[in-house]
């Protein structure tokens, strides 16, 4: 696996590798927001620092999106669920920082709460919204020093 910066010419592999890790984790989603949210990421994408795992071939596994030591998005395509890609994102994330990490993860996505807690986060609190307001409620998880 290779972890590399992303480019703004990754960003449409990099919204097929987070629809893929929708598809399988938020089921939870409303038709008409999941296609809101797509369309808001498909406008960011381009213009963020963005770390990709790829495969040999340079083919985006997953991403990572971090705002100083807070992940503000961590996403692997389905098929390499299980596989080590977000764990291999989070230590570069680490230790790019230097510091804990920090993450609001969906408390309905499918595998994120034990995604977290497997890999040293704690909850310290939850919000019963989004952070736009929908009705999606968040954990808010850092790592153990």
């Amino acid at each position: 696996m290779i972890l590399r910066e992303a480019t703004p010419a990754d960003a449409d592999a990099a919204l097929a590798v987070w629809c893929s890790a929708v598809d399988a984790t938020h089921g939870f989603l409303s038709a008409e927001d999941r296609a809101t949210i797509e369309a808001e990421v498909a406008a960011f994408l381009p213009h963020v620092p963005m770390v990709l795992a790829c495969d040999d071939s340079g083919t985006p596994l997953g991403f990572l999106i971090r705002d100083g030591a807070k992940v503000e998005a961590l996403f692997v395509a389905a098929p390499n669920h299980g596989r080590g890609v977000g764990t291999a994102l989070l230590r570069h994330a680490r230790a790019a920082v230097g510091q804990p990490l920090s993450v609001d993860a969906n408390l309905q996505a499918d595998n994120a709460l034990s995604f977290y807690l497997a890999r040293g986060f704690i909850e310290t609190g939850r919000s019963p919204c989004d952070d736009r307001g929908r009705p999606y409620p968040l954990l808010h998880l850092r790592q153990e020093a």
